[in-house]
């Protein structure tokens, strides 16, 4: 483990010291998830929010798991080698190398990275103000080619609470935790996938 100086950052950068203590004392974890996800203003009109609940589980480093159940069914599976997608109401499942697709991504922040040096190998860290009783800190992709324009991560206390996405397209994605578990007993068939039988698979 790399250990931050106290004075590589202000003395009230709480949510650079809440995301060193995750990455530090949280192994692996699960927890549900509400994610609303909203669209720009589009020919003059409001802009659309839809919402989707689910289950979060990861283990430390580079496995995480999101399983969505409403409104539509869909699994994200990283094994340490892929990521799987799997669209159930498509019958379609796609396949991408983890080592290509992770590491400017809000999976990274969460699960994938061992710690905040590590972290900042592919991202701007910056200090946020707290809000709504969570410490705040925003992370900003150094590749400018990726969808990801923005990160913000909210914790209380040491626990992953809010994780809020900006894209280049303008959407705005908000993934609230709850019933957070800590170093859970997450075994090892959770990363596992296999396409189901007839499913069309995609390979990138």
């Amino acid at each position: 483990m790399v250990l931050i100086a106290a004075s590589a950052y202000p003395a009230s950068s709480a949510g650079l010291n809440a995301m060193e203590n995750f990455m530090r004392t949280v192994k692996s974890g699960k927890a549900d998830f509400v994610q609303v996800v909203t669209a720009p203003p589009k020919d003059g009109q409001a802009a659309r929010s839809k919402t989707s609940r689910g289950s979060f589980s990861f283990v430390r480093p580079q496995r995480f798991r999101f399983d969505y159940r409403q409104p539509f069914e869909q699994t994200i599976v990283a094994d340490g080698q892929t990521i799987w997608l799997y669209d159930v109401d498509l019958n379609q499942v796609t396949a991408r190398k983890q080592s290509q697709a992770l590491s400017s991504t809000p999976a990274a922040l969460v699960a994938a990275a061992v710690d905040v040096k590590d972290l900042q190998s592919d991202f701007v860290l910056q200090e946020q103000p707290d809000k709504d009783g969570l410490s705040w800190l925003q992370a900003t992709p150094k590749a400018k080619d990726g969808q990801i324009q923005q990160l913000r991560v909210g914790f209380k206390g040491d626990l992953l609470a809010v994780l809020e996405i900006a894209d280049s397209f303008g959407q705005r994605s908000v993934l609230t935790f709850q019933n957070f578990e800590a170093n859970a007993a997450v075994p090892a068939s959770t990363f596992q996938f296999k396409p189901p039988a007839g499913a069309d698979v995609v390979r990138q």
